[in-house]
Order: C-alpha cells, then sequence, then structure tokens
C-alpha cells in the first residue's frame, strides 16, 4: 500500500529493497538502521522487497486511490521517494535494478524522487533508454557538508529532467564564504574547502537533523542556501524542511519569518499522464 509518507516533499516511499552502509557522516543517525533492527532485520544487508511491495505501485488498488485524488484535487502526479530505506544505486541492489527501472518506466503516472549519497555509481546504472532522462524521475544527491559537494558535479554531469540537493542533515555551511570562518579556511566547519555550485540544479531541500543524538544545524547555514537560491522564484526552487531537534517537528519549518515549500518548475510544468500497468 502507499506509504503516505509524512516526509513534507513527497507523497509516498517506495522501497524495492531495504538495507544499505554508512558512507559519510549524513549517514551517522540514519533512521533506518534503527528502524530495521526495531523489526529485527540486519540494516546492514540489501534485500528485495516482497512481490506486493516491489510491485505496489502498479498493482495495488490504495496506490491508485491515492494518485488519482492527488490528479484530482492538485493536478499534478503523485510524487514518490524511491529507496527511503536503502540507496537506489546501491551495488547491492545491482540484480534487482532494472526491473525497478521498468516498473518506473511503465508508471509513468508518478514523480520518482530518487535521492542517492553515490552518485559515482550513477552512469553505469541507469536504463538502456535513459537518453536525456525520464520526464517523470528526478535525481537527486544528499550532501551534509563541504567534503562533498563534488556530488553536485557529478549529479550535473548526468543527465536528468530534474535534478535536486537535499542538505539535511545540513552539518556545515556549504555556500563559498563561511560563515564562521569568512573565508579564512581555517574552521573545523569548512576547512578550506571550496563552496556548493547550484548551477544546474532545479530544486534545493534544506534541513536539520532529527532525533535524540541530532547535530545541531546553524541558522546562517541556512540562510546562506536561501539566499543563494534566489528564493522566491529563483533557481534552484527552495524547501526549507526542518530546523531539527528530537523530533522532526521540534524546530518547526520556518525560516527568515516563512515557510518555504517551494517545487521545481521543471516538473511543476509536465502534462499529468495517464496510468500504465505492469
Amino acid at each position: 500500500m502507499a506509504d503516505h509518507s509524512s516526509i513534507e516533499w513527497t507523497d509516498a516511499s517506495w522501497n524495492p529493497w531495504r538495507g544499505c552502509d554508512k558512507v559519510s557522516p549524513g549517514c551517522a543517525h540514519c533512521y533506518m538502521f534503527r528502524d530495521q533492527a526495531r523489526y529485527g532485520r540486519d540494516p546492514s544487508t540489501v534485500v528485495r522487497a516482497a512481490d506486493p511491495t516491489f510491485m505496489a505501485p502498479a498493482r495495488s488498488r490504495k496506490w491508485q486511490e491515492q494518485r488519482l485524488a492527488i490528479e484530482v484535487d492538485e493536478g499534478r502526479r503523485m510524487r514518490v521517494f524511491t529507496c527511503s530505506w536503502s540507496d537506489f544505486f546501491h551495488p547491492d541492489a545491482d540484480e534487482w535494478r532494472d526491473e525497478a527501472w521498468a516498473l518506473i518506466a511503465a508508471c509513468p503516472q508518478y514523480d520518482w524522487q530518487i535521492l542517492t549519497k553515490r552518485p559515482e555509481l550513477i552512469a553505469d546504472r541507469l536504463p538502456d533508454d535513459w537518453g536525456e532522462g525520464y520526464e517523470n524521475v528526478w535525481l537527486g544527491v544528499s550532501i551534509e557538508n563541504r567534503r562533498f559537494v563534488d556530488r553536485a558535479d557529478l549529479l550535473r554531469a548526468t543527465p536528468a529532467a530534474v535534478r535536486f540537493i537535499s542538505a539535511e542533515p545540513l552539518l556545515g555551511p556549504l555556500i563559498n564564504e563561511c560563515p564562521v570562518c569568512h573565508g579564512g579556511g581555517h574552521c573545523t566547519y569548512c576547512a578550506g574547502l571550496p563552496g556548493l555550485d547550484l548551477a544546474g540544479i532545479d530544486w534545493l531541500i534544506v534541513g536539520g537533523e532529527s532525533g535524540s543524538r541530532h547535530r545541531p544545524m546553524h541558522e546562517e547555514w541556512a540562510l546562506q542556501l536561501l539566499d543563494a537560491s534566489g528564493a522566491p522564484d529563483g533557481d534552484p526552487a527552495f524547501f526549507f524542511k526542518q530546523w531539527g531537534g528530537p523530533r522532526p517537528t521540534s524546530g518547526g519549518r520556518e525560516l527568515d519569518g516563512r515557510t518555504w515549500s517551494e517545487f521545481p518548475s521543471a516538473a511543476i510544468d509536465h502534462e499529468t499522464k495517464g496510468q500504465a500497468h505492469v
């Protein structure tokens, strides 16, 4: 069934496989490891979902009901966060990815939001008919501090209808002038590393970390990204997800006196497609 996700920027989550391993500081407190352990599963082992879950976007009546309600009420496609319990490009899922791509291609009625911390693996794992990108697939990378801004360069080199960055959890300043050392390059936050280049990026999500061991996000870090986005009505579209804290809703969603919930115009302009079946 559809997840009816509580994540503000999506409608549902689809997990064709689950399990992952930690590759950077943003993974340290990942909810997947906690949740899978609670279910008695090994979160470090990547396993394919059972067929009812894998095929749900195409076959589940509840998915279709949710999709139709969004199309009628909001005039857009239903957004699906793909692999919230893993990484779509994880090498341990190579044997199932063609099957997942086939389902995605057969379901143009959804906008598939694919977020990865492994952009170096994308190019070799795209479907043969990818071309300039599937119209309804959004490709994104997670960038939590300046050590990983090169993920944006790899994303830019990949053809995609929509490219996005999730700066969540934001663990340091990402823009060229560090608000801590002001370009001196001698602080623990930026270490003199280059800043984030937003050229060619359609959507920017910013948020702090939640959970009992959350690491704080400085307001200046978020404000710099807001300014760099050119919001409102700038490029990339800007979405401020949360301040973070013990719970996702602890700090609210307001930044600079308002709530930011912009979506990429490239996605908004697409026509809603009819249902396809697998």
